[in-house]
Order: structure tokens, then C-alpha cells, then sequence
């Protein structure tokens, strides 16, 4: 008995030796209020801006994260279902700042602005992760823009070119094909050694799913990640949803890749944004928007850029996508996110309900990067054609008040009625730009002015069949991007070739 004893005794005692206390500091702080999503905290004076909360109810923990600092209150959005946590509720600092999983593992699949998986195929494989909130790269490290993104779309690519590192904004009312754009520029780069990301903001999941059919169907999701924050989730998703899918665009900036981003809508985003400052009791300004508003975006479309050589030479184009109301680009977001691009995509209704798609309008949209983001080839004719478009225009107005008209006047006004026939395009049918330079170089050079204007689209089509299967023109654009004596030569015999077979088919 008394050996037990003993032994007993002896490991107590080595125990007591071995014993190191462990001290684990923590910012512990309570739930004040909490309503829609947005809890007022008490006692979290060393919390950081933007870092996670865990929010710890009976039901389990909750993330959140801290947006509003005060002397004695943090203002903290939840990032998950918020209708168990209570007043009173325990919250913890972790003292770090909210991250999105990155990777090569987030392409071809739908993900949240956490990035969880929503598309059924499994739990991300990836390790890595990349702060939300980023400051932008500096000038010294950037380059200018001088690289193409086609958009397959004939309209944009001729008259609005969009670089590699741009930040073109899509603008125009709803239901008139802006989503259709942004996703053609997506099916387009299949090839092109581009990766895209499209983050949908308050969207329906239905529509959301129909587009990730779309781009399946394309063979775009190959390459392609989708971050969805869709209508029904909460404010504090929609408002983290673009930073989250610029952060998993910028993984592949930084190994020196090219990434197209998609921001469908900001327009949205910035509701969300109104909604939760509100919620903060932030002081409200024009329309109820915080005074912040413009910081909200700049500071988004600002990380969108073309690094230089020193530096990687990745670039992020960004395409934010704006809703107007009865198009009016002057309204107070609108005015904001222009003021903030490189440019502007504007959609015009009346030209969309005459069946004008897509109802690029010519004389609203620009590109402030222009035709140094244009290949040769589509430089030299695009230039003759924008003038061609301009002309019929001023042209249209004026013979409205039925004046007679002398040779010259009709023949560019027919021309320019061509010109718009081409410039028609289906949806999810993007165009390659070799086949955009050569109907181009056939409409300036006057090689289509004898096809009856209501033919010129069937026509086109016919083309670009007839070449892919007897000429080699296709072939010459791509690799010398320009047009030599050589090349126009070419596209004329294919034109005049194809011109007299179907004379000969209609004999």
C-alpha cells in the first residue's frame, strides 16, 4: 500500500515540475444590438478595421467583420445567418483580416464571396489565401495599355477597344443586353490565355445558373470562375462580393497571367453598401449613399491595371457593369463610376427596341485607351469606319426633313445602312477579329455596296463560311495583325469569288 502511495506522490510531483501555464490573450467583447444582419459590439477596443469576428451564439459561431471603429462601440457585418445570435452574445477578436481562398482550384467552379463552393462538385483544394481589401498597385509599377481584349463583339472592337489592364464600363437600362456583352467578351477568350472571373451582385440564382449553362455549353468555363452573392443573400455578401472576386483575380495578376473581371452590377453593390451604412447610422448624403460612395468603387476599379515587365506583366481588365434609369448617365452612381473607367460602353433603348443588338451607341461610348489597344489591321480600317458611322448619322438626321439628296450624300448614306446591318449580332455568337477586319475592309472599300441592304447579314454569314473553307485570309491576319498589299488582295478576291457564286447559285 504504502509503495502505491509513494508512486502516487512521485508522479504529482514530476507533474508539478512539468507544468508550464499557458496564458492566451483575447479580445472579449458582447453584442449590444443587432438587427438586419448588422451587430453594434461593446468591448472590442483593440479590434482592426476589416478584421474577422466570431460572433459565438447557442446555436454555434458566426464570422463577421468590422467596419465601424468608435471610442467605445465596433459596427461589425455578419457574414452568415445572423438570427441566432442574441444581445448579450460573446465576441471574439481572431486579429486576422478577411481572406478569400485563391488558386488555380476556384477555376471552372461557382463560389460564394467566401469562397465556399455552391455548384455541387466538392470542397475547394486550395491553401492559399488573398486579403479582400487591397491597396491598389502604384503608377511606377504599372504599363501603359497597348494589348487587345476581343470581345467578339463587332461593334466594341471597331469603335470601343478595350485593352489588357482597362476599366470599361458597361451602362444602359435594364433588359438591354449589358450581362450579354460581359458574357460574350467571356465565351471570346477561349484561346486567348485569359482567365475570367464573373462576379454576379444581387442577381437571380435562375439567371446565374442559365449563364453558367451558357458558358459550359462555350467550353468558357474551362477557364472561368464564378463568385455569386445572388438577390436573396444578405447585404454584407453583395458588399464584399466584388472585392472577394478581385482578390481571386489578383492571385493570377501576380504569376504574371491576364484576367478579365466582370462586375455585374455595381449598381447593386452600391445599394447594398447605402443599406448596411445606414443600418451603422453613418451619416446619409445624396440619395441616402454614405459620403464614402465614390471611395467604395475607385478603390475596386483602381486594383484593375497592366503591370510592367519588372513586375510580372499580368494585367486585370474590369468590366463593371452600371444600371441606369430611363438612361440617365447623369444620375449620381452612374456619374461617379464613369468619372472613375477608362471609358464607357453605352447601351441605347430605342436603338435596342428597333433591333439594333447590341444597341451600342456610337456617339455616347468611348474608349479613352482607343486604337492603341487595336490590332494593325483593325486600326487601319476601323478608323475609315467610325467616320463612315459619324457621317450616316449626321447624315440620317438630315434627310429627314425629305431634301433631295446628290450622289455622293446616298451612296454613304447606303453604305452607312450596311454599316449598321453589320454591326447587328446574336447573342452568345461572338465574332473572331480576323473576320471583323475583313468585312470591315469590304464595306469601306465599297466590295459589298451591290447587296441589297436587308441581304447584308445573310450575306456575312455566308462569308465567313465561304473563307474558312477556300482562303487562307483568316490564317494571314492572325499572325501578321496587319494588312499588307498581300492580305487586301486577298480579301478581295475571296469577296468578288464568293460574290459571283452566289450570282451563280441565284442563276
Amino acid at each position: 500500500m504504502s509503495s502505491t502511495k509513494d508512486f502516487i506522490v512521485e508522479q504529482i510531483k514530476r507533474q508539478i515540475a512539468d507544468f508550464k501555464a499557458e496564458v492566451e490573450e483575447s479580445s472579449v467583447g458582447r453584442v449590444l444590438k443587432i438587427s438586419d444582419g448588422i451587430a453594434l459590439v461593446s468591448g472590442l477596443t483593440e479590434a482592426m478595421m476589416s478584421e474577422i469576428l466570431l460572433f459565438k451564439s447557442a446555436h454555434g459561431e458566426v464570422a463577421g467583420v468590422a467596419l465601424n471603429l468608435e471610442e467605445n462601440l465596433v459596427g461589425a457585418i455578419i457574414l452568415g445567418e445572423f438570427a441566432n445570435i442574441k444581445e448579450g452574445d460573446e465576441v471574439v477578436c481572431t486579429k486576422r483580416i478577411l481572406s478569400v481562398p485563391v488558386g488555380e482550384a476556384l477555376v471552372g467552379r461557382v463560389v460564394n464571396p467566401l469562397g465556399e463552393a455552391m455548384d455541387g462538385k466538392g470542397a475547394l483544394n486550395t491553401t492559399e489565401f488573398y486579403p479582400v481589401e487591397k491597396i491598389a498597385p502604384g503608377v511606377i509599377t504599372r504599363a501603359s495599355v497597348n494589348q487587345p481584349v476581343q470581345t467578339g463583339i463587332k461593334a466594341i472592337d471597331a469603335m470601343v477597344p478595350i485593352g489588357r489592364g482597362q476599366r470599361e464600363l458597361i451602362i444602359g437600362d435594364r433588359q438591354i443586353g449589358k450581362t450579354a456583352i460581359a458574357i460574350d467578351a467571356i465565351m471570346n477568350q477561349k484561346g486567348q490565355n485569359m482567365k475570367c472571373v464573373y462576379v454576379a451582385i444581387g442577381q437571380k440564382e435562375s439567371k446565374v445558373a442559365e449563364i453558367v449553362r451558357k458558358l459550359e455549353l462555350a467550353g468558357a468555363m474551362e477557364y472561368t470562375t464564378i463568385v455569386l452573392a445572388g438577390a436573396s443573400s444578405p447585404a454584407s455578401l453583395l458588399y464584399i462580393a466584388p472585392y472577394a472576386g478581385c482578390a481571386m483575380a489578383e492571385y493570377f495578376l501576380d504569376k504574371g497571367e491576364d484576367v478579365l473581371i466582370i462586375y455585374d452590377d455595381l449598381s447593386k453593390h452600391a445599394v447594398s453598401y447605402r443599406e448596411i451604412s445606414l443600418l451603422l447610422r453613418r451619416p446619409p448624403g445624396r440619395e441616402a449613399f454614405p459620403g464614402d460612395v465614390f471611395y467604395l468603387h475607385s478603390r475596386l476599379l483602381e486594383r484593375a491595371c497592366k503591370l510592367n515587365a519588372e513586375n510580372g506583366g499580368g494585367s486585370i481588365t474590369a468590366l463593371p457593369i452600371i444600371e441606369t434609369q430611363a438612361g440617365d448617365i447623369s444620375a449620381y452612381i452612374p456619374t461617379n463610376v464613369i468619372s472613375i473607367t477608362d471609358g464607357q460602353i453605352f447601351l441605347e433603348p430605342d436603338m435596342f427596341y428597333k433591333g439594333n443588338r447590341p444597341a451600342v451607341n456610337a456617339g455616347l461610348s468611348v474608349s479613352r485607351v482607343g486604337s492603341s489597344a487595336q490590332i494593325k489591321a483593325m486600326k487601319k480600317v476601323a478608323g475609315k469606319m467610325r467616320l463612315e458611322a459619324a457621317q450616316f448619322r449626321e447624315l440620317a438626321a438630315f434627310t429627314q426633313f425629305g431634301s433631295d439628296l446628290d450622289e455622293e450624300t446616298a451612296r454613304k448614306l447606303e453604305r452607312g445602312k450596311r454599316l449598321y446591318e453589320v454591326f447587328k449580332q446574336d447573342q452568345y455568337q461572338p465574332l473572331s477579329v480576323d473576320k471583323q477586319v475583313v468585312i470591315y475592309y469590304s464595306l469601306i472599300n465599297g466590295l459589298v455596296d451591290n447587296i441589297p441592304v436587308e441581304k447584308v447579314r445573310e450575306f456575312e454569314a455566308g462569308l465567313y463560311k465561304y473563307m474558312d473553307l477556300n482562303s487562307d485570309v483568316s490564317k494571314l491576319i492572325i499572325e501578321k495583325k496587319e494588312l499588307d498589299a498581300e492580305i487586301e488582295e486577298k480579301i478581295k478576291t475571296v469577296v468578288n469569288n464568293f460574290k459571283e457564286t452566289l450570282d451563280y447559285l441565284i442563276s
